[in-house]
């Protein structure tokens, strides 16, 4: 294991205790500000996610943004390809994907051009801190290589971390929402 592997490591520990504690005590309606976010870009193709373990829950602001327009999930193909979206609708039956996170149970592929990230931390760069799998930074890569694409990471102010520790191939947020604040980069 290297320095940075393990630094990661110390920071993801770190930041699952913050969300851990921010997850217990999460006010109702955590999600609002994600809502005000989207309701500016109705209609535009779009990616939640569905919420695992401790992570801050984006469903109803997506179910919001789902009656104006396309919303998508990620669905993981495997280790080291960038995910695929496929189309999400509120009411429509779901089945466990990898990891645990729920996904539509017949895939309608989709190319969304804004993503809601989920992630361990983030800083006040825009730095993001995923689970180290890299599904998300090869994606976005992707994307915005074919046009822009905005990624919103959301998340519990909890996770904010002053300093992560990012190498070049991390991409970087646009936004990060969290439940009391919006954060442009």
């Amino acid at each position: 294991m290297d320095d940075l592997t393990e630094i990661k490591a110390a920071a993801r520990k770190a930041a699952f205790a913050r969300r851990k504690a921010a997850f217990d005590t999460r006010p109702a309606g955590a999600a609002g500000r994600l809502s005000e976010i989207l309701a500016g870009y109705r209609g535009v193709p779009l990616s939640g996610y569905m919420s695992i373990r401790t992570e801050i829950d984006p469903l109803p602001a997506m179910a919001e943004a789902a009656a104006h327009g396309p919303v998508g999930v990620p669905v993981i193909q495997g280790a080291g390809l960038p995910l695929r979206f496929s189309r999400w609708d509120p009411d429509g039956p779901l089945r466990e994907g990898p990891f645990g996170a729920m996904v539509p149970e017949i895939d309608d592929w989709m190319e969304p051009e804004i993503l809601i990230v989920p992630l361990v931390a983030f800083d006040a760069r825009g730095g993001r801190l995923g689970y180290g799998g890299g599904f998300y930074d090869r994606t976005l890569e992707l994307l915005r290589a074919k046009r822009a694409t905005l990624a919103i990471g959301f998340a519990f102010d909890a996770q904010e971390a002053e300093v992560l520790p990012l190498e070049p191939t991390d991409q970087p947020l646009d936004m990060v929402v969290t439940e009391s604040r919006v954060l442009s980069f």
